[in-house]
C-alpha cells in the first residue's frame, strides 16, 4: 500500500493506492482545507485514523521548495520533514517532492483522455519525442517544473520559476506592475498568475475606472472565493469588468508559458495545469493565450510548433506522487 499526498495552500489531498502491475489502483482518498490545520501531522492523523493498512512507502507533493527532504511551505505556516513523518508513522520510506515536480511525474501515468491539446488546429504543431518538456500550473500560487531529456527518458526537475520577476510587455501591464509595487516590494509572476493574482488584476482594473463594479458582484466577491467569482462572471459574460480582468490574466499566462518554453527549450511540449486551468478552459481556447505564447519576436516560429496540453485531471500531482512512491517500491522489491 502506498500513501500519496498533494499539499497545496488551499487544499490537501491524501490517498492510498494499491500498486498493481502497470497500474495504480486507488483505495481511499480524502481532501482537507489546508488553512483549517495548524500542521501537516494533524491531517495525516485524521486520514490514518480510519485506516488499518500497513504503509511501507509514502510520497507527498508540496507547494514549496524541498531541500534535503524538508520543506517550509510557501503559502502555509508549515514545515514538513520526511524524517519526522518516517519516525512518527513508522513508514519505511518517505519522500517529498515539489508539487510541480509531482505533477510532472503525473504526466507519465495520466490517461490520454484527461489531456487536451490546446493548439491542435494549428499547422506544424508537433512534439519532439526527445525534446525537453515543462509544466506550468495556476492555483493558490504559480508553479513551474521542467522535464528534461536525459538521453533515454524524460526526468522531472523542480523549480521556483513562479517567483521570478513579473515582466510587463505593454503599457497596461506596466501600469499593473506599478499598482502592485504599491502593495508589495517584490512583484513575481505568482502575484499575478494565481487565484489572488486574478483578484489583484480585477482590483487594478476596477480602480482604473474602465468599467464599473455591479453591486451584486461586489457582494459575491466579499462572500465567496474572488477568483472563482471573477472567472464565472467573465465566462458567463455577466460583467465586462471581469471579462477584462480574465482576458489580461490569460494573456499574461500565455506570455509566461512561452517564457518557460524558451528557457528550457521545451520542444517536447508544455503542460498547463493547476486548479484554475479547467475552470477557465473556454477562455484559454479563445486565442489570447496562444497569441501571447508565440509572441516572441524572432522565436515566434519556434514557439508556434510547440504543443500545449491542458491537464484536466485535478489529481495529476497526487497521481505523480503515487507513481514516484510505486517506483521506489519496485526498486526495493527482490
Amino acid at each position: 500500500m502506498i500513501l500519496a499526498g498533494d499539499i497545496g495552500g488551499t487544499k490537501t489531498t491524501l490517498a492510498l493506492f494499491n500498486p498493481l502491475q502497470n497500474h495504480l489502483a486507488p483505495v481511499h482518498s480524502q481532501s482537507y482545507a489546508s488553512q483549517d490545520f495548524s500542521d501537516f501531522f494533524t491531517i495525516i492523523d485524521c486520514f490514518l485514523s480510519e485506516q488499518n493498512d500497513i504503509i511501507p512507502f509514502a510520497c507527498f507533493g508540496i507547494a514549496g521548495p524541498v531541500f534535503e527532504q524538508r520543506c517550509r511551505t510557501t503559502n502555509l505556516p508549515w514545515v514538513i520533514d520526511a524524517k519526522k513523518i518516517h519516525r512518527r508513522y513508522n513508514i519505511k520510506k518517505v519522500h517529498l517532492l515539489n508539487d510541480l515536480e509531482a505533477t510532472a511525474y503525473g504526466t507519465f501515468v495520466l490517461p490520454k483522455d484527461t489531456t487536451l491539446l490546446l493548439n491542435a488546429e494549428d499547422p506544424g504543431v508537433s512534439a519532439s519525442p526527445t525534446g525537453n518538456q515543462a509544466v506550468i500550473a495556476i492555483g493558490t500560487g504559480l508553479g513551474e517544473a521542467i522535464l528534461y531529456w536525459d538521453g533515454t527518458q524524460h526526468r522531472p526537475s523542480a523549480s521556483e520559476g513562479g517567483h521570478t520577476d513579473f515582466a510587463p510587455r505593454n503599457a497596461t501591464e506596466i501600469a499593473l506592475l506599478k499598482y502592485l509595487l504599491k502593495k508589495q516590494a517584490h512583484v513575481s509572476y505568482e502575484r499575478v498568475l494565481s487565484g489572488p493574482g486574478l483578484h489583484a488584476i480585477y482590483q487594478f482594473m476596477k480602480e482604473r475606472g474602465d468599467q464599473s463594479e455591479a453591486p451584486w458582484l461586489a457582494e459575491r466577491l466579499s462572500l465567496e472565493d474572488p477568483a472563482a467569482v471573477i472567472s464565472e462572471a467573465a465566462l458567463s459574460k455577466k460583467s465586462d469588468l471581469c471579462i477584462s480582468a480574465l482576458d489580461l490574466f490569460v494573456s499574461i499566462l500565455g506570455a509566461e508559458a512561452g517564457n518557460l518554453a524558451l528557457k528550457c527549450l521545451a520542444t517536447g511540449g508544455i503542460y498547463l495545469g493547476g486548479g484554475i486551468t479547467p475552470q477557465i478552459l473556454p477562455k484559454l481556447q479563445e486565442g489570447a493565450f496562444m497569441n501571447a505564447f508565440v509572441d516572441k519576436g524572432r522565436y515566434a516560429e519556434l514557439l508556434s510548433k510547440i504543443p500545449v496540453w491542458i491537464l484536466r485531471d485535478p489529481q495529476t500531482a497526487l497521481l505523480g506522487a503515487a507513481h514516484y512512491a510505486a517506483s521506489i517500491l519496485t526498486k526495493n522489491q527482490p
